[in-house]
């Protein structure tokens, strides 16, 4: 009974219900802190909204093992690093999301998705 009620409580953990992944958002911006750390990774960006104000955005990621089976690297992207970014929004607003994707600011991609080549880690 108490392996079900752990399990229960590590998956409930790791719910994705707080993002609309039926949509994306579309973001460029500066990295402000890549968090490598479990359970989950971090950007923190910085995003220019309509007005011209600085916006802070928390894009949560898997987990470190998770993202280095895709070419992720703690080194990956460092604070100044200018980024584009695909995102599933929260469902309540605000600034985060479930990152979906990232590339440079040149259009090189970031890790990989499952099953891709590829992909770079710097």
């Amino acid at each position: 009974m108490l392996l079900a009620t752990a399990a229960a409580t590590t998956q409930a953990h790791h719910s994705a219900a707080m993002f609309d992944q039926t949509r994306t958002v579309e973001l460029t911006g500066t990295v402000r802190e890549f968090q490598w750390s479990n359970p989950h990774c971090y950007i923190q960006l910085l995003v220019r909204d309509e007005k011209g104000q600085e916006q802070e955005w928390s894009l949560e990621m898997g987990a470190p093992m998770y993202l280095y089976n895709r070419g992720w690297r703690p080194s990956t992207v460092k604070p100044g690093d200018r980024l584009k970014v695909k995102l599933s929004p929260l469902r309540k607003g605000g600034p985060g999301g479930l990152l979906v994707e990232a590339t440079t600011e040149d259009g090189r991609p970031l890790g990989r998705q499952p099953g891709q080549p590829g992909g770079q880690s710097k």
